[in-house]
């Protein structure tokens, strides 16, 4: 009896496991769309900090569990689509609005997540070795949300051979063409 006890436990496990990646997968066909503004946001000038329910309430809960709880969107899902499409454009930080990446960095690893192989603006960008030692998170150093992770030396023809690997769901995009006419 004590020896099925100890088959059983790494099934139940495995078991748990598959259905967490199924309900993910499914949240991912359910996702909302990348924000797309019609003009840059605002550039903070400062650090911004704020309280754990002032952040519940200015995010989705989708965009909180990422940029606050280190969360990862599924891959593959209707914003990774969505960011295929889009042209030229600034990304921002859907927490604080900092510049954060631009579509001239951008590139198609074939992923499933938004790619960049440099950030645009490297001062709002931070990289912080994860826990396990095995990857590095990348952060907003404006606001300390949690982006996504950065590899290296992945062999992608790059300048940086770097793949800045990033939720889309904490970005907002600004089209090139709405910024210039604002601009005018």
């Amino acid at each position: 009896m004590k020896n099925s006890r100890i088959t059983i436990l790494p099934m139940l496990l495995l078991a748990a496991a598959c259905t967490a990646w199924i309900l993910q997968a499914q949240t991912a066909k359910k996702q909302t769309p990348m924000t797309e503004l019609n003009t840059a946001p605002e550039q903070p000038e400062k650090t911004v900090t704020k309280t754990d329910a002032e952040w519940k309430k200015q995010l989705t809960p989708e965009q909180y569990r990422i940029a606050r709880q280190a969360g990862t969107e599924a891959p593959d899902g209707e914003i990774y689509k969505q960011f295929k499409k889009q042209g030229s454009g600034t990304y921002y930080c859907a927490a604080c609005n900092a510049e954060l990446f631009s579509s001239k960095e951008k590139f198609d690893s074939r992923c499933g997540w938004p790619s960049f192989y440099d950030p645009s603006k490297a001062k709002n960008v931070k990289s912080l070795p994860d826990p396990d030692g095995r990857r590095v998170e990348v952060r907003c150093n404006v606001c300390d949300s949690h982006l996504g992770h950065v590899f290296t030396g992945e062999g992608f023809d790059t300048p940086t051979d770097q793949r800045y690997c990033i939720n889309g769901t904490v970005l907002k995009f600004v089209p090139e063409k709405a910024a210039e006419t604002k601009k005018q």
